[in-house]
């Protein structure tokens, strides 16, 4: 499992477009679990849409949403699936969060959700998480977003220096 940190280079963060952008549309093999969101979009069904407890979306349709109004996301965790993997089975599970969540900040990052395949998340306005079982979507992410840095390494350098 690979992960990267994006919190250099950017004026603002997470912005699936550009997110979506880098890994080059491989959003659209999944299904998302979206949960722990905090998102300002201009369209207020949108806003109520992401307002829930949690949202259950494929990728062609958080895509099009996306394209007609790319916000920025605040907070938020989007778990993405195989999509044989039903909601059912994915409600088994703690809904993953974002906000105090102490395992992005271990040395061996891992998915919150086990049946999740790919993990994105918006932390605070200020820095783009993605961890992903694919290590080649963290491979596109990272050589789109060269400041971008390797988040298992970061964590062992920061998890010496305390």
């Amino acid at each position: 499992m690979r992960s990267a940190i994006l919190e250099k280079g950017e004026h603002y963060y997470t912005y699936m477009d550009k997110i979506f952008n880098a890994i080059e549309n491989e959003q659209l093999k999944y299904n998302w679990l979206i949960t722990d969101c905090e998102c300002h979009p201009e369209d207020k069904s949108i806003y109520e849409m992401f307002s829930k407890e949690y949202i259950w979306i494929s990728g062609k349709q958080l895509t099009e949403i996306i394209s007609k109004d790319d916000f920025q996301f605040v907070w938020g965790v989007f778990s993405g699936f195989s999509p044989e993997i039903i909601l059912e089975e994915v409600l088994r599970y703690d809904l993953p969060f974002a906000d105090g969540y102490k395992g992005f900040w271990v040395n061996n990052v891992g998915i919150q959700h086990p049946l999740a395949e790919v993990e994105i998340v918006a932390w605070d306005s200020s820095l783009t998480l993605l961890i992903s079982k694919d290590d080649n979507l963290v491979r596109k992410f990272r050589s789109n977003f060269p400041l971008s840095e390797d988040l298992s390494e970061l964590n062992i350098r920061n998890n010496k220096k305390v």
